[in-house]
């Protein structure tokens, strides 16, 4: 028998409810919402970590003091689940951010799509993506920081797990 197709990960972005994420995000500062990927999708994501020529920098997280571990920033073009996350939870975070940005008076907008911000962002000088993915060992952590990459900042950030808690980590 064939297992029915599950949705992709934009229909999966689209069918959440955004009007709770929101009072979410404005009430905790942070959202949990359903699987956006499939097992199958995490474990490849998660392989991609040993394939060196798809990222474009590594980071030690002890030598800059943000804990232990470590991350490596994809490169373009990125992986297509990471690129199709981005293009459909932006849309949706955009409009979010903006009231953020109204509500303590800071000028400016962000724009409806990717595609516009990321031109912002290219013109002023931030080209390079910045999708990452983090690597943990036994006992490593990850202390509060901001990796800034110039001046326009998007105050979001989009966390997917590509282990199962319990069975493949705790803590």
């Amino acid at each position: 028998m064939r297992r029915p197709r599950e949705p992709g990960a934009a229909a999966r972005v689209a069918a959440l409810d955004w009007q709770e994420v929101a009072a979410s995000l404005d009430a905790r500062g942070y959202a949990t919402t359903a699987r956006l990927l499939s097992a199958e999708e995490c474990c490849a994501l998660a392989a991609f970590y040993d394939r060196d020529e798809a990222f474009r920098s590594r980071v030690v997280m002890e030598r800059h003091a943000f804990g232990r571990g470590e991350y490596k920033y994809l490169k373009y073009p990125l992986p297509g689940i990471v690129e199709a996350l981005r293009q459909a939870m932006y849309p949706h975070l955009a409009p979010i951010a903006n009231g953020w940005r109204q509500r303590v008076r800071e000028e400016g907008r962000f724009p409806p799509t990717l595609g516009a911000y990321l031109k912002e962002c290219h013109k002023a000088g931030q080209a390079r993506p910045t999708p990452l993915i983090l690597k943990y060992e036994t006992g490593d952590y990850n202390c509060l920081h901001q990796d800034l990459y110039g001046p326009l900042v998007f105050p979001l950030q989009l966390t997917v797990l590509l282990s199962a808690p319990e069975k493949e980590f705790t803590g």
